[in-house]
């Protein structure tokens, strides 16, 4: 039984950073995309919130800061800007574990568009702060807007792929403890 639970505690975290690596690898291929075409959504983001919303146990958060910081160095983004703004979001929705477990999806999904907005504005607001180079609003409020609806396809692949549900009422951990 202990078995079984240390497994999962290294299971999860290593399938995150691994298919962080996969995303990673996905978007600095040349894949022929011309400038100027629309800007695709965040998959790392929509996985990261539905992964947090159902799991947030699986995901520790210094390998969450660690994932998202390596994605802003490799998208030659401000380091550490947006590793801490989703750091922010993702403790605010741990926070409140009790309360999104009972949520039903579409406010579930709310609830992530307005995180994913959320999040757009402050980056936006701290790169005017910072006198940084920022790419048009309409670019990324069509990239906001695609993650948004992209949202539900990462919420399937974490339920039926890797499994991760949100816990019940009542439910209790390997170690007797409620979750």
């Amino acid at each position: 039984m202990a078995e079984g639970v240390r497994r999962r505690a290294w299971l999860y975290p290593s399938a995150f950073a691994g298919i962080a690596a996969l995303i990673f690898m996905v978007r600095l291929l040349p894949l022929g995309i011309d400038a100027g075409a629309w800007p695709g959504p965040d998959l790392l983001l929509c996985l990261t919130l539905a992964w947090v919303i159902r799991r947030p146990d699986y995901l520790p958060a210094p390998l969450l800061a660690l994932v998202v910081l390596a994605e802003d160095l490799l998208l030659m983004r401000p380091p550490g800007l947006w590793a801490a703004l989703v750091l922010m979001a993702t403790e605010f929705l741990r926070s409140r574990a009790a309360l999104t477990r009972e949520l039903g999806f579409p406010v579930e999904w709310l609830l992530a568009a307005g995180l994913m907005l959320g999040l757009r504005l402050a980056e936006r607001m701290m790169g005017a702060l910072a006198f940084l180079p920022q790419p048009a609003l309409g670019e990324a409020l069509i990239q906001t807007g695609a993650s948004i609806l992209c949202y539900p396809f990462a919420v399937g692949f974490c339920r039926l792929v890797l499994g991760l549900r949100k816990p019940a009422m009542g439910e209790l951990d390997a170690f007797g403890r409620r979750m």
